[in-house]
């Protein structure tokens, strides 16, 4: 019987995996059984953030000293930059092993690799469709039958480059947008709506080219999306609870309707066993394996009927306000700032908000 271990380790740099590699040479952690790994790196999360593709390439070459190179690069690697605020780097390592761990259901997890995005199909409906396809396909690899048993779908999507426009534009096809800033926010748009019409959330047909990244009556409370320049499909890792799988590892979800909204985090974690009317305490902490969670500045300007001015900054992108925001709310409830944050919430929560899992040890 599969059991799922996840392993939240400290990064001293975008290419620091020396944590990784100690865990593996103690015997923490088996590389055969890596399905992948998120991190947190310092970048700036913009469309020349490169902390990404260093700590992919890092990572790569970790599981190739360990790995026949094709089993490497079947693990997911799911880099998102920018730790502004407190928030601290770190890598989270999701490994399926084998055996009898007693507790069920207990937490699941499955991956896929989707093929090459066509670049004009970046922030459209053909995107739409290929990520419902992928996390249908790692809900499989998951064992997981049940939307319902699912928690948390998190993907990296790719983005458009100056390069990447000119290939298309080579081969005679239009792309969504010449902005390649704005096209990280139209492809996690889209790999959000892939993940709600795949968990049933949203009707495929009700999603039309127009209303991506418009829209934001349409949203999942289970998608987290991250856009990069350093891959050119998208890689989707979901995290549910099933009965075929044991251990003491389990994983429930929360939406914050905006940045300040910590009530249900804290809710989520009742449901887990750490229940508390405040900060978590020290043997608490010690349970909460992983923290994870999506942030935006609200479209409207807005929070809680104030007047904010994330989106009005022009020298630091409102994914970033947001990120280090978002981690202090967080981080005030659980008691350390070890907490993975994505920025660009775009149909991920209601808008200004965003969904969260936790994953709590129960032994």
């Amino acid at each position: 019987m599969p059991i799922a271990k996840v392993h939240r380790i400290s990064a001293a740099a975008p290419n620091d995996v020396s944590g990784i590699e100690a865990a593996i040479a103690a015997g923490r952690v088996d590389p055969k059984g890596v399905m992948a790994v998120l991190g947190k790196t310092e970048g700036n999360g913009l469309v020349n953030d490169f902390s990404r593709g260093l700590a992919t390439t890092a990572l790569t070459l970790l599981f190739e000293r360990h790995l026949p190179k094709a089993e490497a690069a079947q693990v997911c690697l799911v880099m998102s930059g920018g730790t502004e605020g407190g928030m601290a780097p770190h890598w989270i390592v999701f490994e399926r092993g084998e055996g009898e761990g007693g507790a069920s259901p207990s937490l699941a997890i499955g991956r896929a690799h989707t093929p090459a995005l066509p670049f004009e199909h970046l922030g459209r409906v053909a995107e739409v469709e290929q990520v419902a396809a992928g996390v249908r396909a790692a809900m499989k690899d998951a064992g997981i039958v049940d939307p319902a048993d699912v928690h948390f779908v998190q993907i990296k999507c790719p983005l458009l480059t100056a390069q990447r426009i000119a290939e298309a534009d080579a081969r005679g096809v239009l792309v969504a947008t010449r902005d390649t800033l704005k096209s990280m926010g139209l492809s996690r748009a889209a790999s959000a709506l892939g993940v709600a019409v795949a968990l049933g959330e949203i009707a495929a047909e009700k999603i039309a080219d127009a209303q991506i990244g418009s829209d934001w009556s349409l949203w999942s409370g289970r998608a987290s999306t991250s856009s990069g320049i350093e891959l050119v499909n998208h890689e989707i890792v979901v995290l549910g609870m099933s009965k075929a799988w044991s251990g003491p590892l389990a994983v429930d979800h929360a939406v914050m309707a905006d940045g300040i909204d910590i009530e249900p985090v804290r809710s989520a974690l009742a449901r887990l066993g750490l229940g508390t009317p405040g900060q978590l305490d020290a043997a608490q902490r010690q349970k909460l394996v992983a923290l994870l969670s999506k942030a935006e500045a609200s479209h409207d300007g807005r929070l809680r009927g104030h007047r904010h001015t994330m989106l009005d900054d022009s020298d630091i992108a409102s994914t970033r306000h947001a990120r280090g925001f978002v981690c202090g709310a967080l981080a005030a409830l659980v008691g350390h700032a070890e907490i993975y944050v994505s920025g660009g919430a775009e149909h991920q929560g209601p808008d200004g908000g965003g969904p969260v899992a936790v994953i709590v040890d129960r032994s």
